[in-house]
């Protein structure tokens, strides 16, 4: 496709592309500048989707009166169309120029409670405010938002920059997108299985997406979160049609999740204004006083955060004593036993059967499992880590770092995916990314502090590519624009085999995770786990690999299905890097808020056969589960246990 901006052909490639979506591609094209361009109707996604095309068209046919009656007055955290792209001869709009952002995070990140470890709650109200601003300017301007959710707000420091604004409502332009975990009910059609969007977006109904994401973002779970489960059957229904008839996690048929915060942590005036919009119907402007009002401390005692006047948690437990030395607790089947427990947080945990290692941050410091102290500092939101033995590697701004006790530190220039270096470390080697070359250490001098670099292969530049390894092999995947291609690479040999063809998916990737087989009879499975979201629907997939790249098996479920990985999902267990489950021989075992699950390869499908009742007490959907010299290790974020089943 030939594209011009301001008559000067525009060349773009799958290397400047920054991102890919259910309607448009994003690339590169300046210091300052991003374009993007509308995918046509015979684009390779919409394939076979005779409905998708349609759609296409349609958007193209609107834009084209559309954008040239683009508002002007706009707010500066918009990211606003500054110039059309269009065909050679000017006439046929086919997508536009806007400012390039750097170094954001999607606002979908903010409810992940694995990449808030490191940010405080105070500044996640802080990012509210300013959007908060930025929704009633917008409103003001006449101007409505529409489909507006949480992939379209990106944040930078505690600014949040609102992006697709080619999909705003204004004039005469109405926006007929939406997002089924943030439209407004009240619009839907409630005899529907699922919420569909009848009539147009408002301003209430913004409002509604804003409140939706505010919860989400302070408590880790949405208003339809959790598990319905009622007494009376007949009142049964789909997990995706609670919004229409207002069964949210407050509800007392409602299994809450255990990683979701507990809504007492909450200030009064917003728990209530929660069950008033989600409950009650209430519709409007978020009060400015909520946000303004809204404190988050740490209880020194316990260490929580919350945002009240007295701690939840030591209210409620002022009158228990505690047992000391209780280290060991039983429960049916169940023996758990503590290991560490600590003050700060458990960052990464490995562990290969026999021995267990950590890496922990508290009170300034980054420490090993003997107490080493290893690095000083506050904690990042984008470190990513590795252990082999005694070494430590660290992957944070474009290099990783190896700190070895009694050596210097040493580093090397690495690629960054969404800002996180990529680094995959097995027992052996280091594996990494730079300038599209995936690359391998080869320890020289009998393991000093030297190292060669083996170039394995060639994969796409310019922070497009994903990788992981296991003991035997790894896997690696790329998209940009157009071209998606999946990989795997042998442990120890060059050399990268692109034969594996992935399932398909319209949408936005919002998540990869990996991980592998660690038992020395069978080392030759690797578990993938993708979410996207399609058509405002969240997607789990998982399939799983072997060495030469063919798929033994696949599981595919949307959220709130009464499935296995929807219920991973759901609970935010995918949103884990690397996947917190444990692989063994062929079959899988997952952390759930109702104890561990199995799940077995069956005929090319992935079967649920057995569920751990006993070990629920001990574990929820954020665990990492990891192997032990009798039983399994639970690490969790301030605590590891033992578990062993009799």
């Amino acid at each position: 496709m030939n594209i011009y901006v301001n008559r000067r052909k525009v060349r773009v490639s799958d290397r400047s592309a920054l991102g890919k979506g259910g309607e448009a591609d994003v690339f590169k094209i300046g210091k300052d500048r991003a374009l993007k361009v509308f995918k046509p109707p015979d684009h390779p996604d919409f394939a076979g989707i005779p409905a998708a095309q349609q759609a296409a068209a349609d958007r193209l046919d609107q834009h084209q009166q559309k954008l040239r009656q683009f508002p002007t007055n706009l707010p500066d955290r918009v990211v606003h169309p500054l110039e059309l792209a269009t065909d050679a001869t000017g006439q046929r709009v086919l997508g536009y120029t806007m400012p390039l952002l750097r170094d954001t995070e999607a606002l979908l990140r903010y409810g992940d409670r694995a990449f808030r470890q490191s940010i405080a709650t105070q500044t996640v109200v802080q990012i509210f405010q300013d959007l908060h601003r930025t929704l009633t300017q917008l409103h003001q301007a006449q101007v409505v938002i529409g489909d507006f959710n949480d992939l379209n707000v990106l944040v930078k420091d505690t600014q949040a920059h609102i992006i697709d604004a080619d999909s705003f409502q204004f004039g005469a332009f109405f926006c007929s997108m939406f997002t089924t975990r943030f439209v407004d009910p009240l619009l839907c059609d409630r005899q529907a299985n699922s919420p569909i969007l009848q009539q147009k977006h408002t301003p209430e109904s913004d409002w509604y997406a804003f409140t939706v994401m505010l919860m989400q973002c302070l408590l880790f779970v949405d208003p339809y979160g959790g598990i319905y489960k009622p007494k009376d059957k007949t009142q049964a229904m789909p997990h995706a049609a609670r919004p229409l008839h207002r069964i949210t996690v407050f509800h007392p048929e409602v299994r809450y999740p255990k990683p979701a915060l507990p809504p007492e942590r909450l200030s009064d005036d917003l728990l209530h204004h929660f069950h008033q919009v989600f409950e009650q119907d209430w519709r409007g402007e978020l009060p400015r006083s909520l946000l303004d009002q809204l404190c988050w401390r740490t209880c020194p005692h316990c260490g929580i955060e919350y945002a009240r006047s007295q701690c939840p948690e030591c209210v409620a437990t002022v009158a228990i004593a505690p047992i000391p030395g209780a280290i060991k607790v039983i429960q049916g089947q169940v023996t758990a036993t503590v290991i560490a427990v600590t003050e700060g947080i458990f960052l990464h945990a490995v562990s290969d059967g026999k021995t267990l290692s950590w890496v922990e941050w508290q009170r300034g410091k980054f420490q090993r499992e003997d107490g080493q102290c290893i690095l000083a500092g506050e904690l990042q939101s984008n470190l990513r880590w590795g252990i082999q033995g005694k070494a430590t590697w660290i992957g944070q701004s474009r290099q990783l770092v190896r700190l070895q006790p009694q050596e210097s530190p040493q580093r090397l220039a690495a690629e960054s995916h969404q800002g996180v270096t990529q680094l995959a470390v097995n027992r052996n080697h280091v594996y990494w990314i730079d300038q599209g070359q995936l690359l391998r250490d080869q320890l020289i001098g009998g393991g000093l502090n030297q190292t060669s670099q083996v170039v394995i292969g060639n994969v796409l530049p310019g922070g497009h590519t994903r990788i992981w390894v296991g003991p035997v092999f790894g896997f690696g995947f790329y998209q940009a624009a157009d071209l998606r291609v999946a990989f795997v690479f042998d442990e120890k040999r060059v050399g990268v085999s692109d034969c594996l063809q992935l399932p398909r998916w319209q949408g936005t990737l919002v998540h990869t995770a990996c991980t592998f087989s660690n038992s020395p009879a069978h080392q030759n499975r690797g578990w993938l786990f993708l979410t996207t979201q399609e058509q405002g629907i969240l997607h789990y997939r998982c399939i799983v690999l072997t060495p030469d790249g063919r798929m033994m098996a696949t599981a595919h479920s949307q959220q709130g299905q009464d499935h296995w990985l929807s219920t991973l999902g759901d609970a935010g267990g995918l949103a884990l890097d690397p996947a917190p489950h444990l692989a063994v021989n062929d079959f899988l075992l997952a952390p759930t808020d109702a104890g561990i699950i199995r799940i077995d390869i069956q005929n090319g499908h992935l079967v649920h056969t057995k569920t751990f009742v006993d070990t629920e007490p001990f574990v929820d959907a954020q665990c990492r589960i990891l192997p032990a010299p009798a039983g399994l290790y639970i690490a969790s974020t301030h605590r590891i246990q033992q578990l062993q089943l009799s």
